[in-house]
């Protein structure tokens, strides 16, 4: 039994038809994944079933190269926006949280405040924003701006941004609405707040024409793994999802970004820090071994090729599959992953082939196939280690894989009391254990928007 009865955390990272990248080609995934609301109504039901605390979506505003012909054989070019996916999935779940994607390199502060405090209010306070600054070089080709901002320019426009939302959610009271039928009054005045923000990226009047939610606002979700992630992170996250390939990898983000929440005046217990998982779970650890490497044999050279060149920000088209990874330069577009990827291929001494075959998977993600006591023992081993407060378990084929997670190994997380038997709540944030957002002063919240410009 857990000792401590601190409780695991759990979100459901879906992909369309799995997070393997020849996860589409498995006969046991639906032909139309990616635009069937049905089966992501299923793998929300069956998540929430298995009491995770949040289902997450992921997204980018553009495909990954120009060329059809390069693309032709990736599955993932055509889905649902998330933002209304989520909205839809709140009306078939009732307690499991519903964090998604949203980029602050080609949106706006008050666009984005606005649909996800909707979301959070529709969703009864489930909701949750994973704040990115977008890697990929494309999507600015959408947008009309030309060339993608460097990495340091996205991220001082990214504080700025995610200052600005949060101000907006901090618009009005909690109990400004006092709806007086006799009087005639609607809401207090005083209870109002003017953002009035002037800033380098961004010139917000406000108020934000949305209320507050029962969980006070959504709950504020990073991913970036760099320096300037990492700062990011511990100035406004309140859930971090991380890539790590080993446990003391894990541990010394853990420490660092624990370290960095505290430095910024924050209680490190109120960041949860959630790696990937990616698991293939079987009865037998010989099935488990065996369902892993029947979707391996379906990858595609050329889908294994696009995706390591996607991840390390370099095109390896041309280069012999057989060979080694070539010299890459440094890049101002993306900094972590591509730097988790190229030190395997340097430690392990992998071919281009066997790099993309190791990470056609968990795509930088901590790898397992097991029987359920053994994936159990791997996830309580970090959990107890320091190195993971949670997970976002990322099946390799769906919906199979998630079927398996909460079927097979959550009733043997419960068994050690290392996961919960029932919603302590009703919010997102009730679930994760995280604190009632208090609304800011007016001089602390303009210091804190000072500070970001």
């Amino acid at each position: 039994m857990n000792a401590t009865n601190r409780m695991m955390k759990l979100g459901a990272f879906l992909w369309p038809f799995g997070h393997h990248v020849a996860a589409w080609r498995h006969p046991a995934t639906p032909e139309n994944a990616a635009n069937d609301f049905q089966h992501y109504t299923e793998l929300a039901q069956t998540a929430e079933r298995g009491l995770f605390d949040m289902l997450f979506v992921a997204d980018t505003t553009g495909l990954h190269a120009t060329d059809p012909e390069s693309l032709s054989r990736m599955s993932y070019v055509a889905w649902m926006e998330p933002i209304t996916l989520m909205s839809a999935l709140s009306a078939v779940t009732k307690r499991i949280g519903l964090a998604c994607t949203a980029s602050t390199s080609y949106d706006q502060p008050y666009l984005i405040a606005r649909r996800f405090g909707s979301l959070d209010i529709i969703s009864g306070g489930r909701a949750a924003w994973n704040l990115i600054t977008t890697a990929n070089p494309l999507e600015a080709l959408n947008f009309g701006r030309d060339p993608h901002p460097d990495k340091d320019e996205r991220y001082r426009r990214a504080r700025e941004f995610a200052e600005v939302v949060k101000g907006l959610w901090e618009s009005w009271d909690d109990d400004a609405f006092i709806r007086d039928k006799a009087s005639g009054r609607f809401f207090d005045p005083e209870k109002l707040h003017i953002l009035n923000h002037t800033g380098k990226y961004f010139s917000v009047r406000g108020p934000l024409n949305v209320a507050r939610s029962k969980q006070g606002h959504p709950v504020m979700v990073q991913a970036g793994a760099s320096e300037d992630g990492r700062e990011l992170a511990a100035e406004t996250a309140e859930v971090v999802f991380t890539a790590h390939q080993s446990m003391k990898s894990a541990q010394a983000f853990y420490a660092d970004l624990k370290r960095r929440v505290a430095q910024h005046g924050r209680d490190p217990n109120h960041l949860k820090i959630m790696p990937g998982f990616f698991v293939t779970v079987g009865r037998t650890e010989a099935e488990a071994k065996d369902k892993f490497s029947r979707v391996q044999e379906l990858i595609h050279p050329e889908v294994g090729v696009r995706l390591l060149s996607t991840f390390i920000s370099f095109d390896l088209t041309g280069y012999p599959v057989d060979g080694p990874l070539p010299e890459i330069p440094e890049s101002k577009v993306s900094a972590s992953r591509r730097g988790l990827i190229t030190e395997i291929a340097r430690r392990d001494n992998l071919s281009i082939r066997q790099l993309y075959t190791h990470i056609a998977g968990g795509r930088g993600h901590f790898q397992f196939a097991g029987t359920p006591v053994q994936v159990a023992d791997e996830l309580q081993r970090w959990f107890e280690n320091g190195a993971a407060d949670g997970f976002n378990i990322m099946p390799p084929i769906l919906p199979g894989g998630l079927s398996d997670f909460v079927d097979l190994v959550i009733p043997e997380l419960q068994r050690r009391g290392l996961f919960r038997t029932a919603y302590e709540g009703a919010t997102l944030r009730e679930n994760l254990g995280l604190p009632w957002p208090a609304l800011r002063r007016e001089a602390d919240l303009h210091r804190a928007l000072q500070e970001a410009r």
